[in-house]
């Protein structure tokens, strides 16, 4: 009886070579799989969020230096504190990048000057869609993100894996390091509307008065700026040393160049030398001219195709040849002062004070502006400090609202007072309008270095287009004012009030 059987040689390696072959088959698909297959997406983002990105090593927040809203300021590591300078969103660029744009400048991260070298700095700039404003996340362990850059495939890091407030952000090859990897924060609330309460950081002086031979000026003030051909362009009042007020222009591409900027004064354009304050300057679109506003006794204006040349300004014409009776019989001993003029999509409106605790409102049709101005009528009274001039209104983007702000004094130096309405002539109800919650003034502006006044007065917000319309971006609120040393005083044209930049801190998108 048989009780085994030996296998063939032949027939045993011929089984043997068919396990490995199928072995081998497998291996390589799977191979082949991990080859092919797209990589592990790395964590997603919401685009309508704020974050706030936190270094591993450090444990510090991507912040921008000195809350500085110019172009080209370096990002850094700081300790965090939540501040819309530490605060980010990620907006899609397509393909797996985005840009991402400051809460608190409304600019994206870049790469200066393009580089793709190791070391080169992480800056801020406007949002220019370039592939080196553009980063996609990297997975690393524990939840952590690498942000790599489009155009130079290199990653952003704490310089040096610093763990120092301070330390430089730059851009290096990716070695996945822990001074390379970010932690992604939630922050913050996503509508786009305007804050219950307001926050803002000051500059310090950012421009003076620049006298020359004829011109022996003690301030400048009464600030209007629009965006121009990418220049800033400012339009001010100056007071000379005899008590004359005039008019003057500068223009500069950021706002640390504003001190060294050459200023023009008016009074050798065609408005000549005479008494002329406070302009307000847009573009009226309907005509394809820019007005200039201001005040020369009356409501007037003059208007240019270029606002860049402060010379091509043509000569005053009243909007209102004479005060109308409603301000003489409520303005006291007040005057007939500070004028603005905003448009809807059938009218215009002419804004303006007495000093005297009044704000009033005449009206045009849109096809008749600038001529036409009447139905005069009050839209707000309360006593004098507390709606006293330098009203401002703006269309707020995104939303159905106006926004009016009015100039009081307080205890503490001057501020403004906010309200809001759905029409230009509809109820005006307070938003940020006490001394203790101001929209600006001195409860709730802070500044980067010592606190250089304690008025926050005349002045603009920046626009977000020019037109007539006077559209204001509720993402990234910026006011351009007036302030004064706390420790000056005198005679008012004597004051030596100086131009400052407010940029908001706890905007709401």
């Amino acid at each position: 009886m048989v009780t085994g059987h030996r296998t063939p040689r032949r027939t045993l390696w011929r089984r043997r070579r068919s396990v490995i072959g199928t072995v081998v088959t497998a291996l390589l698909a799977g191979l082949c799989i991990a080859l092919t297959t797209t990589p592990a997406s790395a964590a997603s983002v919401d685009t309508n969020a704020w974050y706030v990105l936190v270094n591993r090593n450090s444990g510090k927040a991507l912040d921008v230096t000195d809350r500085n809203t110019d172009n080209g300021v370096g990002l850094q590591q700081y300790t965090r504190n939540d501040g819309a300078w530490q605060q980010w969103r990620f907006v899609d660029s397509g393909n797996g990048y985005y840009r991402l744009r400051s809460r608190f400048t409304g600019k994206v991260l870049d790469v200066a000057g393009r580089s793709t070298a190791d070391g080169a700095r992480i800056q801020q700039w406007d949002d220019m869609k370039a592939s080196s404003q553009q980063f996609r996340l990297a997975d690393s362990a524990g939840g952590y993100q690498r942000l790599i850059n489009r155009n130079s495939g290199k990653a952003v890091e704490a310089a040096g894996a610093s763990t120092a407030d301070g330390a430089a952000v730059n851009q290096y090859t990716d070695r996945g390091g822990a001074g390379q990897q970010w932690q992604l924060v939630k922050a913050g609330a996503t509508a786009n509307s305007l804050p219950s309460s307001f926050s803002w950081v000051s500059t310090g002086v950012l421009a003076g008065p620049r006298s020359d031979a004829s011109h022996r000026l003690v301030s400048i003030k009464d600030f209007s700026v629009i965006r121009y051909k990418g220049k800033y362009h400012v339009y001010a009042t100056t007071a000379n040393t005899s008590g004359k007020w005039s008019l003057a222009y500068f223009s500069f591409d950021k706002w640390a160049n504003a001190a060294s900027a050459t200023q023009h004064y008016l009074d050798s354009s065609a408005i000549g030398n005479r008494y002329a304050a406070a302009p307000q300057v847009f573009y009226f679109a309907p005509q394809k001219l820019w007005y200039m506003v201001y005040q020369t006794g009356p409501p007037t204006y003059s208007t240019t195709t270029d606002p860049a040349n402060p010379s091509s300004w043509s000569a005053p014409k009243p909007f209102i040849a004479s005060e109308p009776d409603v301000v003489t019989r409520n303005k006291g001993k007040g005057q007939w002062i500070d004028f603005w003029t905003i448009c809807d999509t059938a009218n215009c409106y002419l804004f303006f004070s007495d000093d005297n605790g009044h704000l009033y409102r005449a009206r045009t049709t849109l096809a008749h502006f600038p001529n036409g101005f009447g139905d005069t009528t009050i839209v707000l009274s309360d006593s004098p400090p507390k709606l006293f001039e330098a009203s401002n209104i703006y269309k707020v983007s995104g939303t159905n609202q106006y926004l009016l702000l009015v100039e009081a004094m307080g205890a503490g130096g001057r501020y403004f007072r906010s309200w809001t309405s759905t029409s230009l002539t509809g109820a005006w109800t307070p938003l940020a309008s006490t001394e203790s919650a101001p929209f600006a003034g001195k409860a709730n502006v802070s500044f980067n270095g010592p606190a250089w006044t304690n008025d926050v007065s005349h002045g603009e917000l920046v626009r977000s287009d020019n037109d007539q319309n006077l559209t204001v971006d509720p993402c990234h609120l910026q006011y351009v004012h007036q302030g004064r040393s706390p420790n000056s005083d005198g005679e008012y044209s004597q004051l030596p009030y100086r131009m400052g930049l407010l940029t908001q801190a706890n905007s709401t998108c």
